[in-house]
């Protein structure tokens, strides 16, 4: 990363999309030029506003990633699913809003012609390892930190993106989730474990750990600027 690029601040303007009937609210930030193009999916109870995934996208754009945080339920949707737990667990429903979100940055001047990631947290883990199933040619790496691919179920046979798996040494239950998941996965899968992190890597250095992953990860893998998209 050079210094120029390592100067540069992450400034999201906010941004709506609608998706059906929904108007989901994001916070979109691209740096000039930018190599590739970065979706966030939160975990249960999480937000754009989430500082895991803030940091995590300062990182990515100081590497010249485009990011997008987006919340994938609507404020009304949230208010309940915080009462009833349900539609953090609708894998389909926050999998397909992502879709319709890649759909909508191929519209977009800025994105079109940018190589496609999704970063997901927690529960959002599993929904980007499905959306990466249904667009198979569309999305070109995937991220999960401390996630949940097994709620992708039989979609992760499907998935083509090559995928980093981020686990905190002592989230065990998690770890052997994640490596249940790759046992069925036939793309490029990987998995880290960040040393002494729990699941939401709260210890010293844990984030910053996952941000340098993801970072490599990405710019790996979506750093071919409009060739070969």
């Amino acid at each position: 990363m050079s210094p120029t690029a390592a100067s540069i601040q992450r400034q999201p303007r906010p941004v709506g999309v609608a998706v059906g009937r929904n108007l989901l609210a994001g916070d979109l930030a691209v740096p000039e030029p930018a190599r590739g193009f970065v979706m966030f999916a939160h975990g249960s109870g999480s937000s754009r506003f989430s500082p895991r995934n803030r940091s995590v996208a300062d990182t990515l754009h100081r590497h010249g990633l485009a990011t997008l945080l987006i919340d994938l339920l609507t404020a009304r949707e949230e208010e309940l699913d915080q009462r009833t737990g349900r539609l953090r667990f609708d894998i389909q429903m926050l999998a397909d809003r992502l879709v319709a979100l890649h759909h909508w940055a191929q519209d977009e001047p800025a994105l079109r012609d940018l190589r496609v990631g999704l970063f997901g947290a927690s529960t959002g883990g599993g929904a980007a390892l499905l959306a990466a199933a249904q667009e198979p040619h569309g999305v070109h790496a995937v991220v999960s930190r401390g996630g949940r691919p097994d709620l992708a179920g039989a979609a992760l046979t499907r998935v083509m993106a090559p995928t980093l798996l981020i686990v905190g040494e002592r989230d065990e239950q998690v770890i052997d989730l994640n490596e249940r998941a790759m046992a069925h996965m036939r793309a490029d899968v990987r998995l880290e474990i960040v040393p002494r992190a729990t699941h939401l890597f709260e210890e010293a250095g844990a984030l910053e750990h996952v941000a340098k992953l993801a970072s490599d990860w990405f710019t790996t893998h979506l750093g071919r600027h409009q060739q070969g998209r």
